[in-house]
């Protein structure tokens, strides 16, 4: 949540107050600049692994450190430090400021305070409680999971729990806090039967406590059941796979977890930083029509409780809802303060960095395409043969054309509008803004994914990890390539 009272968070958890906040903002600008933030965090972590029906491992870690940042025009400088004692911020502050080359000492305001949003509203931390319900919660999986089926032979668990308090400050004046829980849980088992092993993975999560893996969830009694039964379910559905067919295919995607290829062949090019330097597939395209009317594609920071969302973005920016494709129109790219500026617009609340540690840029939040009126049912029944993929184990994308590699690790095929055998090794090739046109059904089923995402994008700071959510509704691609391996 955004808390009240940002002055006395700074002393209490990062001991300075306003006042060094603005000196450092100052040192940064002793040169001519755009712009310049400081972002400060304090983060509070637990992990545990369970393997072998064995508590491998359970670890608590706390870190903290700011980041100085200025800008001029589309360079910048950044220096950080996990030492948050005046002189060394003031030096990384300097450090930072030497990007310019250009003299004139501009006055910083004084700071003030943001307003109040709370999408994630915790009682407790995450990190509240006995670590023996942790303990108890990995072993009842373990349990759970080897009671389902006989030929569940291994079992995997891991559980995160994170309390995260940031501070950012612009040199606009504008200073903010947000204190940001985040918890995943991911489950993964191993079936053999007649000397063939498959594996079934799933889990979830979100901006919640650890209690929220105890409360009911998709007709399970709680959250982490059904992850256990899911995994147990895909892994014995391997099992039966046959080898995938390739060629030429209608492919039905299924709703939620297959956003992701929403996401990396699409969302990625509609990253402000990729359009200013005009290396997007959808550059210089807005206004066009880009997608089939029926797609309309949002980010949402907004969303209660999601993995992807956010009071602020890591600038001090209220995240929002992002219209991007609208009907198959090209409407807006997603902006950090540095790439609004340069392309005139007004940043969207996508500035995201992994920690203190790197510069932030343009980052998805959660990215969907909203629901339309076809029943899935129907949706299937229109497909004489094709493929029906469930998920997606990952993929690779090229953003400057937008070709992507998909690989699912649940597809079925689809013979005669009905949904049929399952297959394995399917991967699913093409370019995004291509696969857009050819989008002739959308369901009415969206379906957010279970809070498991995390993307990755590189920087000048390096490769940079964030939690993200995605979301699709059904939807039929008229015709798609499909690598197979059968023969």
């Amino acid at each position: 949540m955004i808390l009240e009272g940002q002055k006395s968070t700074l002393v209490r958890r990062f001991g300075f107050d306003d006042g060094l906040v603005n000196r450092v903002l100052g040192a940064a600008a002793t040169r001519k600049m755009d712009d310049a933030d400081f972002y400060a965090e304090y983060v509070e972590a637990e992990t545990y692994s369970l393997e072998d029906s064995v508590l491998k491992t359970a670890t608590r870690h706390c870190s903290q450190g700011a980041g100085i940042r200025a800008i001029v025009g589309d360079r910048f400088g950044y220096a950080h430090s996990n030492d948050l004692d005046a002189s060394t911020l003031l030096s990384a502050a300097k450090t930072a400021g030497a990007i310019s080359d250009q003299s004139g000492t501009l006055a910083v305001p004084a700071l003030a305070a943001g307003k109040a949003r709370d999408l994630y509203p915790l009682e407790r931390s995450p990190l509240d409680g006995d670590v023996s319900s942790r303990v108890a919660m990995l072993d009842n999986i373990d349990r759970r999971a080897r009671a389902a089926d006989p030929r569940v032979k291994e079992v995997f668990a891991n559980l995160t729990l994170e309390d995260k308090e940031v501070v950012v400050a612009r040199l606009d004046g504008c200073l903010v806090t947000d204190r940001r829980p985040l918890c995943r849980l991911d489950v993964r088992v191993v079936v053999e039967d007649n000397a063939r092993r498959e594996s079934g993975r799933a889990g979830g999560g979100g901006r919640f406590s650890f209690d929220n893996f105890m409360v009911s969830y998709v007709g399970e009694e709680n959250r982490w059941q059904y992850f256990v039964d899911e995994a147990v379910r895909k892994a014995i559905v391997a099992l039966d796979a046959r080898p995938a067919p390739a060629g030429v295919f209608p492919v039905v995607l299924g709703p939620g977890n297959p956003g992701i290829l929403l996401h990396e062949a699409i969302g990625h090019g509609l990253e402000g930083d990729f359009n200013k330097k005009g290396t997007s597939a959808f550059s210089g395209r807005i206004g066009s029509q880009v997608a089939s009317p029926e797609c309309t594609v949002v980010d949402d920071g907004t969303l209660p409780g999601r993995r992807g969302s956010l009071n602020v973005d890591d600038e001090g920016t209220p995240t929002n809802c992002n219209v991007l494709i609208e009907d198959g129109i090209l409407r807006g790219y997603l902006h950090d303060r540095m790439s609004a500026r340069m392309m005139g617009v007004e940043p969207t609340g996508n500035g995201r960095r992994q920690s203190y540690a790197h510069s932030p840029m343009p980052r998805m939040t959660n990215t969907f395409m909203l629901a339309g009126s076809r029943d899935p049912e129907e949706i299937v029944q229109s497909v004489d043969y094709g493929i029906y993929a469930a998920s997606f184990g990952g993929g690779q994308v090229e953003i400057t054309s937008g070709k992507f590699v998909f690989s699912a690790n649940e597809a079925y095929l689809i013979e005669n509008g009905k949904i049929t055998a399952p297959v394995r090794g399917a991967t699913l090739i093409g370019n995004g803004p291509d696969v857009l046109t050819k989008v002739h059904m959308v369901g009415n089923d969206l379906e957010q994914d279970h809070g498991s995402g995390t993307c990755g994008k590189g920087s000048t700071t390096g490769s940079q990890l964030v939690p993200v959510g995605i979301g699709l509704p059904t939807i039929c691609v008229e015709e798609m390539t499909v690598g197979g391996t059968a023969t």
